[in-house]
């Protein structure tokens, strides 16, 4: 299971997806972070960039 964005915690300020290392999370148009989930490796990096805890794997 790819990691997953609580949507209510994000704040968009875009840490994970500088930490992604599989360039998996984007921004959406309501500047909240969305995980491809194809791409997303379970690695976590995003999960430990994340100021607001509002993603778990």
């Amino acid at each position: 299971m790819a990691a997953q964005v609580n949507v209510d915690e994000c704040v968009g300020c875009s840490a994970c997806v500088d930490a992604c290392p599989a360039g998996a999370i984007e921004m959406n148009d309501d500047n909240v972070a969305q995980v491809n989930e194809d791409d997303c490796v379970n690695c976590g990096a995003c999960v430990d960039a994340c100021p607001n805890e509002a993603i778990e794997l």
